[in-house]
């Protein structure tokens, strides 16, 4: 009798260790595997102040699965929050819609954990009309274009020298610094005669001994463009 008791103690033992190992093995399987890069889309999305653009996050996992996350407010596991570092430029949802609010850029950013993506948002304004590019910075300008006449700037090349300029138009009546949305482009892109519009006021500059000469200077906003003729003496 006291071997059957024993026995059974040992089968009772085996089938509780084995459904212990069972319960663990399990939980290892069905255990969600860790994310590693999250993809914001549609990658530096442009879109006019007042439209909306649906951006999605994309996941791939350690194991090399992939699938979409979904917008909410805990910002971990399969859910990603959205964020906007300029929301005078563009708003997001916590679903991801992102709205244009003004001209300009903003960094859109989805986040779970520790884990973030991220793209460039551009919003562009809608109806710019009197489009011009001017000397001196917004809202104390001189010289600017005006219709096909270019505004124009004599630099002498003696010495290096700097000049700001600043894009500007008007959006329903509104005046807009457009600059740091702009393209200036220097033509047949002499190395000596460069400028940078990464700020308001874009600066453009003629380094010294540069070849005298006119170098027109191309801005262009969407399908408005205005010209800057840069003539340089010595």
């Amino acid at each position: 009798m006291a071997s059957t008791k024993h026995k059974l103690r040992v089968a009772g033992t085996f089938a509780a260790l084995i459904t212990l190992a069972l319960a663990v093995s399990c939980k290892g399987f069905f255990q969600n595997p860790t994310l590693t890069t999250i993809t914001v889309d549609p990658p530096t999305p442009s879109i006019s102040q007042g439209a909306t653009q649906q951006m999605t996050a994309s996941a791939t996992y350690q194991d090399g699965s992939t699938g979409t996350l979904t917008g909410g407010k805990s910002c971990s596991g399969n859910t990603v929050c959205w964020s906007s570092s300029d929301t005078t430029v563009a708003t997001i949802s916590t679903g991801g819609e992102l709205t244009g609010v003004s001209s300009g850029t903003s960094t859109i950013t989805a986040a779970s954990g520790a884990i973030t993506g991220t793209t460039t948002a551009t919003v562009v304004l809608s109806n710019i009309t009197n489009f011009q590019v001017c000397l001196g910075s917004f809202g104390a300008t001189t010289t600017c274009s005006s219709g096909g006449t270019a505004a124009t700037w004599n630099a002498n090349a003696a010495a290096t020298v700097t000049q700001d300029f600043v894009a500007q138009g008007d959006s329903n009546g509104t005046p807009f610094d457009l600059t740091t949305s702009s393209t200036f482009t220097v033509a047949n892109s002499p190395t000596d005669v460069t400028c940078d519009s990464t700020s308001s006021p874009a600066s453009c500059t003629v380094q010294q001994g540069t070849t005298a000469g006119t170098y027109p200077v191309t801005v262009t906003y969407g399908t408005q463009t205005a010209t800057i003729n840069i003539v340089v003496t010595n």
